[in-house]
């Protein structure tokens, strides 16, 4: 009994100084980043919501993406993307490996609707009101 709990000690020492991890070793292997990303809204305030912008200048013209991650009310996360360009501003809601894209319509106040067809969104400020005929579903952004 003695001789095999030395054994594996001795097994258990060598798995340990054999999987120590060496940071020398292959050069081609991309580091990550350690830099920490801060996210800002349009007043210079830090924004706790997780999110994603990019502006692109195509021909003189910006192009704005801005990612968000909501959450419904039975827990299911949904991706939104807003993009707002000089011809057009659209929301697209992804979820279940399926996509939304809808056109906005118009804007009251501190409300944006966003329309096509049967379905309905409605941003006000955190939350997301989508209705799509007689089915109602309400989001709301997550916070980091």
């Amino acid at each position: 009994m003695k001789k095999s709990l030395l054994a594996l000690g001795a097994v258990l020492a060598l798995t340990v100084i054999g999987c120590k991890k060496n940071e020398s070793g292959n050069k081609s292997v991309i580091k990550t980043d350690s830099s920490e990303t801060v996210v800002t809204d349009n007043n210079g305030k830090i924004d706790s919501v997780t999110q994603s912008s990019s502006t692109v200048d195509v021909n003189g013209q910006k192009i704005e993406k801005t990612d968000f991650v909501y959450k419904a009310t039975d827990g299911t996360l949904v991706k939104v993307v807003f993009k707002n360009d000089p011809k057009e501003s659209t929301v697209a809601i992804t979820s279940n490996k399926k996509t939304f894209t809808l056109p906005k319509t118009e804007s009251k106040g501190d409300e944006t609707i966003y329309k096509k067809d049967d379905m309905t969104a409605r941003v006000k400020g955190d939350s997301l009101h989508l209705e799509q005929g007689n089915n109602i579903i309400e989001l709301k952004r997550t916070k980091i």
